[in-house]
């Protein structure tokens, strides 16, 4: 029976590429995929549940596209992905809205849920294992969404961390690396399709390999990626700084492929509070990492991530946070107000710390990070940066935004430059850097025909 989709990605990079392997099989089956809503027979939601504000803005997407049903040709929704596997068992209930609810380890079979609704079943669950291995086969055939070059590479599911304040393993399952055969393919027909900047992603890439082949080996995975022709940046993202190995650094170091970029999540500096967090690093062993990398890579760009009010995290901790965020100064930072997460250690300690109190240290930690932000990018004034192209700006004749290595996609900064040549998302030219802003460069380009 043909029928016409549409989908709705919602959430982190992760599960944007299961949102691309479900289109691409989607695909495959013969159905018809539409950006237009209104039209769609069936409308697919792949919802984050990470956090509390995750489930709420899945529930909110939910009511929206359930409006298609009443007014539009919509026949049925699915839920896939965290929120599904979180709360399997009351999505019915709680959301009559909800046709079916798939898994995140079943999501490769959506073409088998989208027929049994169409074939008139109702309130379809597919729920079975989140340990699933993903068949790499199904992962070729994704429907690349991102513009301008670059695409993501999931290079590990699953997590083995277990930090208190995180509901991921439960929702993921255990930590489980792909095969480095499959993700030098995989990278191959990304090429193939214009892909330029892979964007390495696991929720602990630092701890790709270890499960399959008896160590961490990030550092192989890079240096076989590297081969692949077409591709020209590798970019590393979530590389846990606990396992972070002198021979992961000495690739990054030596393989031009790999940028100077790392964000490396911390979540906190103090040891007490990296302890209560079930994190396996501490304040001396941060400074060692970030001091190792610096010395090998005196321009490396850092990015990190941190917690704000932690249960029992007490004004002096955090003040030496604010201290200890001055004496690194990351290049790039975001902040996190700590959120409660049902099922978690951390949701049952004691000392929980007031929503208020929670926000007002995000918003400090944020501020401190804007000054050291544009004293990092003002060092880059001098210097010429090779960017790629995302586009030119709106209502501009000829201004562009890129991003160098130091940028990566939606959460760090962009270089402008003009140019009278006609550029195209995913091209690569130099630019010299003239102004710095808090976050952004200007430039003038160096390569003009």
């Amino acid at each position: 029976m043909s029928a016409k989709i549409s989908f709705v990605s919602l959430g982190c990079d992760k599960n944007l590429i299961d949102s691309e392997i479900m289109l691409g099989l989607i695909d495959e089956e013969g159905y018809t995929i539409t950006h237009d809503d209104s039209e769609a027979d069936i409308i697919i939601i792949n919802s984050c549940g990470f956090i509390m504000e995750a489930n709420q803005e899945a529930i909110d997407k939910v009511l929206d596209m359930a409006e298609y049903k009443r007014e539009g040709s919509c026949k049925a929704l699915i839920v896939t992905g965290c929120m599904a596997q979180r709360y399997k068992d009351e999505i019915f209930s709680a959301l009559p809205e909800v046709d079916a609810v798939v898994g995140t380890g079943d999501f490769e079979r959506i073409g088998e849920v989208i027929k049994r609704l169409l074939d008139g079943e109702k309130q379809v669950r597919l729920i079975t294992d989140n340990n699933n291995l993903l068949n790499p086969d199904n992962s070729y055939k994704r429907i690349i969404t991102s513009a301008g070059g670059f695409s993501y590479i999931k290079i590990a599911e699953g997590c083995d961390n277990h930090c208190t304040y995180c509901t991921i393993p439960s929702l993921r399952g255990r930590y489980r690396s792909r095969t480095i055969e499959s993700l030098v393919k995989e990278a191959e027909i990304l090429a193939s399709k214009g892909v330029r900047e892979l964007i390495l992603i696991a929720q602990d890439t630092s701890l790709y390999g270890r499960d399959i082949y008896g160590r961490p080996c990030l550092d192989r995975l890079l240096r076989e990626l590297s081969r692949v022709e077409d591709i020209k940046w590798l970019r590393i993202l979530y590389c846990y700084p606990e396992n972070i190995t002198e021979g992961l650094i000495r690739e990054m170091a030596g393989n031009p492929k790999v940028l100077h970029y790392i964000d490396m999540p911390i979540q906190h500096s103090e040891d007490r509070i990296l302890k209560l967090m079930g994190r396996r690093s501490s304040n001396t062993g941060l400074k060692k990492i970030v001091s190792s990398l610096r010395a090998a890579m005196p321009d490396i760009c850092i990015r990190t991530t941190l917690i704000a009010g932690f249960p029992t995290e007490s004004e002096k901790e955090f003040n030496d946070l604010c201290g200890f965020i001055r004496d690194i100064k990351f290049d790039r930072l975001g902040v996190f107000a700590y959120s409660p997460e049902d099922g978690t250690p951390a949701e049952k300690m004691e000392g929980q710390i007031s929503e208020e109190i929670k926000r007002k240290r995000q918003d400090i930690l944020m501020r401190l990070q804007t000054d050291i932000s544009a004293e990092r990018c003002k060092q880059q004034i001098g210097r010429t940066l090779e960017v790629i192209v995302e586009g030119r700006l709106e209502n501009e004749d000829n201004i562009y935004c890129a991003r160098s290595y130091r940028d990566c996609y939606e959460i760090d900064g962009f270089v402008f430059f003009a140019s009278d040549e006609e550029l195209m998302a995913g091209d690569f030219c130099n630019i010299k850097i003239t102004e710095s802003g808090d976050h952004d460069l200007i430039g003038e380009r160096t390569d003009t025909k």
